[in-house]
């Protein structure tokens, strides 16, 4: 009996002390709904926002267009990776080469 009765006073005393190690809600509990404020003052602030005729100007579609080419085309074949444990190997640059001034 005095063992189990030390047992059990030895796991409640356990739990306890790992309670306190428990981690507390995180920060995003501070920020929360955050995001939804800052829209809807976009939304106050220009509430004629779509209706805008003439959104972003500067790149033309030529360019635009050959942007997302080349977006599109490092997917299908990804560039070759170099081999790490070539580098700066017999280059003859460096200190330690064995050649005097």
């Amino acid at each position: 009996m005095k063992n189990s009765t030390l047992k059990g006073m030895l796991t409640a005393l356990l739990a306890s002390l790992l309670a306190g190690c428990v981690a507390q809600t995180p920060h995003l509990d501070e920020k929360f709904g955050e995001a939804v404020n800052t829209a809807k003052a976009q939304q106050i602030i220009n509430p004629d926002a779509s209706q805008n005729t003439d959104p972003v100007a500067g790149v033309d579609g030529q360019a635009a267009n050959a942007a997302v080419d080349r977006y599109h085309k490092s997917y299908e074949r990804p560039p070759a990776q170099p081999n790490v444990f070539a580098i700066g190997v017999g280059t003859g640059t460096g200190a330690g080469t064995g050649t005097t001034p």
